[in-house]
C-alpha cells in the first residue's frame, strides 16, 4: 500500500472527486481523506498526477510541501466545523498536536512556503467562514462571532472590516457576495505589518 498527498482537497466533494480518478486509474483505493489517499496497485505518477490536475488537485511529491497541506487541511477543518465554540487550548497547540511537530517548526515552513503566515492563514479561513455564515443569514453576528471563537461582535467587525474592505453588516446588504475557494484563501496576500498583534489575538 502506498500513501499520496494530494493538495487542493477541501471538502466531501474533493474526496467523492480523487476517488473516481484514482479508480479510473485502475488503483485499488482503500481510503481518502482531506489531503490523503491510501492505495494499492501498480502507481504511474505520471498518470495520476495529469488525471488530478484535470481536476484543480496537485500531487505532493516531497515532505515540506506535504506538511504545508496538512496544517492548512487541520485549519480547514477547524475552522469550518464547529470545534471553535467550545475549544479550550491555542489553535497552535491545536495544530501542532495535529500534525505532531513543533509549531516553531511549522510556522517556519509555512511561511516560507506560501508566504504568509499561520496566524494570518487562520484569520483569512475564518473571515470566509464568517462570509458564508451572513451569506446563509441564519446567525447573528454576535452568534457568528461565538461560532468561530471571536471574543466580541466589535472583535469580529474589526477584524472582517480589515479584511475585506467593509463592516459585516455591508457585505451582508450586497446583492452579489463575493467569497474565495477555501483552497485559494491567502493566494495573493502577504503578511501585514500588524501581524504580530493578529497572531496574540487567535492562537
Amino acid at each position: 500500500m502506498e500513501t499520496l498527498y494530494i493538495k487542493n482537497m477541501v471538502c466531501a466533494r474533493c474526496i467523492k472527486t480523487v476517488s473516481e480518478e484514482l479508480r479510473c486509474a485502475g488503483l485499488d483505493v482503500h481510503s481518502v481523506t482531506l489531503g490523503e489517499a491510501v492505495i494499492e496497485g501498480n502507481v504511474n505518477r505520471n498518470e495520476i498526477r495529469a488525471r488530478l490536475e484535470t481536476q484543480g488537485f496537485e500531487l505532493l511529491e516531497n515532505n515540506v510541501a506535504h506538511t504545508v497541506e496538512h496544517i492548512k487541511t487541520a485549519i480547514i477543518q477547524l475552522v469550518h466545523s464547529s470545534a471553535l465554540e467550545t475549544m479550550t487550548e491555542r489553535i497552535s497547540a491545536y495544530i501542532a498536536r495535529t500534525i505532531g511537530k513543533d509549531y516553531e517548526y511549522l510556522s517556519h515552513i509555512f511561511s516560507s512556503v506560501e508566504a504568509i503566515t499561520i496566524e494570518r492563514y487562520v484569520i483569512l479561513q475564518k473571515i470566509e467562514r464568517v462570509k458564508e455564515l451572513l451569506t446563509y443569514d441564519e446567525l447573528t453576528l454576535s452568534e457568528i462571532a461565538y461560532r468561530l471563537g471571536y471574543s466580541s461582535t466589535a472583535h469580529v467587525s474589526a477584524q472582517f472590516k480589515e479584511v475585506v474592505g467593509m463592516p459585516p453588516s455591508a457585505f451582508k446588504a450586497l446583492r452579489h457576495k463575493s467569497r474565495t475557494a477555501l483552497d485559494h484563501v491567502g493566494k495573493s496576500e502577504k503578511t501585514p505589518k500588524n501581524e504580530k498583534t493578529s497572531k496574540q489575538k487567535i492562537l
